[in-house]
């Protein structure tokens, strides 16, 4: 018997050989165990000692009352943060992506005016990982709701699954814009991240927040809503606030005052 089947014989292997089996299976059980999230991490450069927490849960008040009719500074900042073309500016604005939109509601009865920024509302429970056939549509530990690109195949079912028409498809070819640390492909589906590069940097924040608080609206706070020293979480216990769509149970990341 030679050398190398007498060391298999045996299980021994070279140290070599061990670490590709062992790389080998770790990336086995990461595509088995929680498929796309382990493509997202190394898309993103992201150190196991930076690894998601579920100590952590991050969500974004939006205080409804603040938000000033007219402004979109929370969308030009999301634009320009994540790589994307203004609605304005693109060659088909009704297929433009917008991670972030301002609706604007009236009551039929009052004729009051609100203004509601509308995004990704990153649910417990989220619908679109639910529906995908791929594992693309996943959640972190820390409650961001996400996609990867890599096994996206763009069927939509996740679009048509999102209650808040989050979601949209890739449909043009990305221009010079795009960031390196946004990775973004058409035909893929995409949606608001809460700017999870800006996270995993440790900014703690998000572009629409930084803006919409450089602008003097103070129309929106971000942050972990599992610690209840945080200025959201303080916010939360002194304000009534609410969920859209709050009878599906989904549990939303985002939370609304003053609708």
């Amino acid at each position: 018997m030679s050398e190398l089947n007498q060391n298999v014989e045996n299980g021994a292997a070279s140290p070599g050989r061990r670490r590709f089996i062992g790389a080998a299976t770790a990336t086995a059980a990461g595509l088995t165990i929680a498929p796309g999230v382990m493509l997202y991490e190394v898309a993103h450069g992201r150190a196991e000692d930076q690894a998601a927490s579920s100590a952590v849960r991050w969500g974004m008040l939006v205080d409804a009352s603040k938000c000033a009719t007219g402004c979109d500074d929370c969308v030009t900042a999301c634009n320009t943060e994540n790589g994307l073309t203004p609605v304005a500016e693109s060659s088909n604005p009704r297929q433009a992506p917008q991670w972030i939109r301002k609706l604007e509601l009236q009551d039929p009865l009052t004729q009051m005016q609100t203004n509601l920024p509308m995004m990704c509302q990153h649910c417990a429970e989220p619908p679109c990982v639910d529906v995908c056939p791929t594992g693309a549509s996943f959640k972190r530990a820390d409650g961001l709701v996400l996609v990867n690109r890599h096994t996206c195949i763009g069927c939509r079912y996740c679009m048509m699954a999102c209650p808040y028409k989050a979601r949209s498809l890739v449909h043009e070819p990305l221009n010079d814009t795009q960031k390196p640390d946004v990775p973004r492909g058409i035909g893929c589906v995409e949606s608001c991240t809460f700017c999870v590069q800006k996270i995993d940097r440790g900014d703690g924040t998000t572009a629409c927040v930084e803006a919409c608080t450089a602008a003097g609206h103070n129309a929106l706070i971000f942050g972990d809503m599992n610690d209840p020293e945080s200025e959201i979480s303080k916010k939360l216990r002194e304000l009534p606030t609410k969920q859209v769509r709050a009878d599906l149970n989904l549990n939303l990341g985002v939370r609304y005052h003053g609708i």
